[in-house]
């Protein structure tokens, strides 16, 4: 064998052991364990139990309406948003492509960052000791790093996947390491106040952060005071609990780097379970890593509707971890109870 037969070899043992042991262990921790991306675990699988998909990203992602009852996920570094539901038809262009259906599956996709898509075939234990199979659509950036999951709730796979599946093939996809940004200075910007106070529409905002370079949580350090304040990192979970007390109906964003997936609606009371704040609800789950935020703040955004009010949570390395906002329609004014909650939320103390 060659080194890189040796290697995929050496991983697909390692995977076969973990399943083993654990046979519900998600493929991100295995991955974690043996210090290799998501995407190259899934890789070694290639002509075993997944194939790759040779579409193009707007090409898939114009037949996730067809594939019938799916559960879908993304997920941040800190964050995991699972939706049951069926997928709208995509609208959008070739690089930014849009699953409108607010309430349901509500994703907005950054398909310039899919690399590499597949369909995978997992083998579950089943209560009576049988063995039962799952079907999932993953995609994954060049870096390795999973950007959606489909999986099929169906128990025999609709005729939408078989058809994928029928295109699959064996070539393997070629990923490159991800770098971590590093930590910088702010840059003085004496005009973003200025663009920030005409913004007319929320979704002009990544254009503001285009055009000067910023990453977001850059960008709401450096308006902190006129558009933003900084909150204790506890607030999201405080926000949340308050929320669900109230029956106050959210917009949960939880976003990979090629991906979007928007939860719209009231939420459960939040479960605090190994370590993680969690939302059980009857479609949804979200799981939050609240130990993995590291900075909090409560952020707003000018429209023509009044402006609009977010709580952006981020981890230690300024990754966008979850989103919240009040829940509301186009053309409607933010409630009032939301931006009341927020401002009742602890700031976080100023260094001397």
């Amino acid at each position: 064998m060659n080194a890189t037969t040796q290697t995929r070899q050496a991983i697909l043992e390692a995977l076969d052991a973990a399943r083993a042991a654990s046979p519900h262990l998600p493929a991100l921790e295995i991955a974690q364990r043996l210090e290799i991306s998501e995407g190259e675990l899934q890789a070694a699988r290639l002509g075993r139990d997944v194939l790759t998909l040779p579409l193009s990203p707007h090409a898939l992602a114009s037949r996730f309406h067809q594939l019938g009852e799916v559960k879908a996920l993304t997920r941040s570094r800190h964050a995991v948003l699972e939706q049951q539901g069926r997928y709208p038809a995509l609208r959008g262009s070739e690089q930014a492509g849009l699953l409108l259906d607010p309430g349901g599956l509500d994703l907005r996709l950054h398909l310039a960052q899919w690399h590499w898509a597949c369909l995978i075939r997992d083998r579950l234990p089943r209560k009576d000791g049988e063995t039962t199979q799952r079907l999932s659509l993953q995609v994954f950036n060049r870096h390795g790093i999973a950007l959606h999951k489909i999986f099929s709730l169906a128990d025999e796979a609709p005729e939408a996947w078989q058809e994928l599946e029928a295109l699959g093939i064996i070539e393997p996809p070629a990923f490159t390491q991800f770098v971590e940004p590093p930590p910088r200075p702010l840059p003085p910007l004496p005009t973003l106040a200025d663009e920030w106070s005409r913004m007319s529409d929320v979704h002009q905002f990544l254009g503001l952060l285009r055009r000067h370079e910023l990453r977001r949580h850059e960008a709401n350090a450096l308006m902190e005071g006129r558009f933003t304040r900084a909150l204790q990192p506890a607030a999201c979970g405080r926000a949340l609990f308050e929320a669900a007390s109230s029956e106050l109906p959210l917009m949960l964003f939880v976003a990979s780097p090629g991906c979007v997936q928007i939860r719209s609606g009231r939420i459960p009371a939040p479960q605090r379970m190994r370590g993680w704040l969690n939302l059980f609800g009857e479609n949804f789950t979200l799981h939050l890593d609240d130990a993995g935020i590291a900075s909090v703040w409560q952020v707003h955004k000018p429209n023509r509707d009044g402006g609009v009010t977010s709580l952006e949570a981020f981890d230690a390395q300024g990754g966008l971890v979850l989103q919240l906002f009040a829940e509301r329609r186009e053309g409607q004014p933010e409630r009032s109870e939301w931006r009341q909650l927020l401002d009742g939320l602890d700031a976080r103390e100023t260094a001397a």
